[in-house]
């Protein structure tokens, strides 16, 4: 039996009432026992449990492997901006302007 994932699951389980299905009444679990009873539908062809996003972790029947290949992975941080090329440049300047001074101020 299936377990779904929504962005909106009381939306779903609103459309599966207004069908057959019977939905968070506490009808008994005879596959998906460990579904939350609230997310819980009983269908004459079935049972179905409905996920919402936050609750995705909980589903059984979805591994990390299968998981990992739908969602992509996230980019790696860039490295911190360095100052060090910036204070090399800084130094570089002041000692080259303490050279030009140097020799225009000799005799």
């Amino acid at each position: 039996m299936p377990e779904q994932l929504t962005k909106h699951p009381e939306v779903t389980l609103e459309v599966l009432k207004s069908g057959p299905a019977s939905c968070g009444t506490g009808a008994p679990q005879e596959i998906l026992k460990s579904c939350p009873k609230d997310r819980f539908c009983k269908l004459p062809g079935g049972e179905m449990c409905i996920y919402g996003l936050p609750e995705a972790t909980k589903m059984t029947q979805v591994t990390q492997a299968e998981w990992r290949a739908i969602v992509p992975p996230l980019p790696a941080t860039p490295p911190e901006p360095s100052m060090v090329p910036v204070a090399v440049a800084l130094a570089a300047g002041l000692l080259v302007g303490f050279v030009v001074a140097w020799w225009l101020r000799r005799p």
